[in-house]
C-alpha cells in the first residue's frame, strides 16, 4: 500500500466532516488557505455561527484499541500543541476524525468535542504524563506537544478522559 500524504488525510477528514454537516442541513464551508484556528465555518438553521477544527488520523487495521503504559487502552489519539490548553470558546468545536483505511472499505468515525473539554483534557493529560514520568524516575522535557485521546467505556483513566460513547457523532452542537 502507498504511503499516505498527511495533507491528503487531513483533507479527507475535513471533507468527511463537511459532508456530515451537509446531511444535517447546516450551511457549512471549508476555510481553504491560511485561516487560523478553524477548518469549517458553520451556520445552523437558527442562524447561529460555529467554528469547527478538524483533526484526522488514519490506520490500516480494524484494531479496537491502542494501549499506552501511562494511560491504558483508548480508541485513538490526535497530536495537538500546547496552545489548545488555553482555547475555550463556546462557538468552537473540534471534530476528531478516525479513519480505518482497509483495502476494500473505508470506515469514518467522528468525535465532536467542545473547546472547553479539549482544553481541560490536553492540559490535565500533559500534567499527569509529566508527573507519571517523574515518579518512574525518568527525566522528562516539558515539550509543546500534547495528545487528545478518545477513551473507551469501561476503562479506568487517570483523568476526565473524553469517551467514544459520549462524543461519537455528537453533531447536536449545531
Amino acid at each position: 500500500m502507498r504511503l499516505r500524504d498527511k495533507n491528503s488525510v487531513s483533507l479527507a477528514g475535513e471533507f468527511a466532516a463537511l459532508s456530515q454537516l451537509a446531511l444535517r442541513n447546516c450551511h457549512a464551508s471549508m476555510t481553504l488557505g491560511r485561516t487560523k484556528g478553524v477548518d469549517i465555518l458553520i451556520s445552523d438553521p437558527a442562524k447561529r455561527m460555529f467554528r469547527l477544527e478538524v483533526k484526522t488520523t488514519c490506520q490500516n487495521s480494524k484494531k479496537v484499541a491502542t494501549k499506552a503504559n501511562v494511560f491504558g487502552r483508548f480508541l485513538d489519539s490526535w497530536m495537538m500543541s500546547e496552545k489548545y490548553e488555553r482555547i475555550v470558546d463556546p462557538a468552537l468545536f473540534y471534530c476528531f476524525v478516525h479513519i480505518v483505511d482497509l483495502e476494500k472499505e473505508k470506515i469514518f468515525r467522528f468525535f465532536i468535542l467542545p473547546s472547553n473539554v479539549v482544553a481541560k483534557y490536553v492540559k490535565e493529560e500533559h500534567q499527569y504524563w509529566l508527573k507519571a514520568k517523574k515518579e518512574e524516575g525518568k527525566k522528562v522535557k516539558n515539550t509543546k506537544m500534547r495528545l487528545l485521546r478518545i477513551g473507551l467505556e469501561g476503562e479506568q483513566y487517570p483523568g476526565d478522559t473524553p469517551l467514544a460513547t459520549h462524543y461519537e457523532n455528537n453533531w447536536d452542537f449545531v
